[in-house]
């Protein structure tokens, strides 16, 4: 029971990377301990069927409530406290540098090889989170755009380091799935939703198997780059995406608070993984 009620609660903490810019789930799921498991799972889905149901049942209903959950008092925070609040994200998510640093090395050593992935991912994934919204724009809210969304967020989970919410706030789609998820708008918001994401899912899962498989090391080093790119661009402005972070007339308590919960937010990343590796 113990263990049903902790990967239920898994599966709440892994909904914070479907709503919060900057997060992503799949490097929740990776901190979380069920990454590869889930992966494996996707990728086989055949074999040992009934036990990685049973296994991911609880996360998937954590995932729902923790959507139901978040979406509200999300909405809130980033409204009246925006930089406050990414700045705590943004600690939080490079507390959990050193766990992925960790991972990378666990099949191999580093390599020059290594270090060139990283760099490359870390400098054009950057370029193009930044520049994404002068290039494609902003996207009207409906069925067709909300599987797209869907299928933002499986990769988000496939690619750990990949901020579905970041993607979906430049192109204009956050705030509509978000209130979709706030009245809980089964057929104009989950659904289409659901259907990009299983489609995706589907489609990549067996590649990002693959790829762990044989190029652990680097697929680590990939995702260590988009999380520093992705995690640097929630605190910089960008007058190019009007729901980015903005300074403008903000207060020097607001700057305290901002670095209170930012050094916060690293205590509670670095407890986190040191959480799962005790009990991994």
């Amino acid at each position: 029971m113990f263990s049903w009620i902790t990967r239920l609660f898994k599966g709440i903490i892994i909904a914070l990377g479907f709503i919060l810019p900057g997060v992503s789930g799949g490097v929740l799921a990776a901190i979380l301990g069920i990454y590869e498991r889930m992966i494996r799972f996707l990728a086989h889905i055949r074999e040992n069927f009934k036990d990685n149901v049973f296994y991911f049942l609880p996360v998937g209903v954590g995932m729902i409530l923790g959507i139901a959950l978040f979406s509200l008092p999300v909405e809130y925070l980033l409204e009246h406290y925006k930089i406050i609040v990414l700045w705590g994200f943004a600690g939080a998510i490079i507390g959990t540098i050193p766990s992925l640093i960790k991972e990378s090395e666990r099949e191999s050593e580093r390599d020059r090889v290594d270090i060139i992935f990283f760099w490359v991912t870390f400098i054009l994934s950057g370029l193009l989170l930044y520049f994404l919204n002068s290039i494609i724009g902003t996207l009207p809210a409906n069925f067709i755009t909300f599987i797209l969304a869907g299928a933002l967020i499986a990769l988000g989970i496939l690619v750990p380091g990949l901020s579905p919410s970041n993607l979906l706030l430049i192109l204009g789609l956050y705030s509509p799935m978000l209130t979709g998820f706030k009245s809980l708008d089964i057929v104009g918001t989950f659904l289409p939703i659901a259907i990009g994401g299983a489609l995706t899912l589907i489609a990549f899962s067996k590649a990002m198997d693959y790829a762990l498989k044989n190029f652990h090391s680097r697929v680590y080093h990939f995702i260590i780059g988009i999380v520093l790119s992705s995690t640097v661009l929630i605190v910089i402005p960008n007058a190019g995406n009007s729901e980015s972070i903005s300074y403008t007339g903000t207060s020097m308590i607001t700057f305290v608070l901002a670095a209170f919960f930012f050094g916060l937010g690293i205590w509670l990343g670095l407890w986190m993984s040191q959480l799962e590796e005790k009990y991994k």
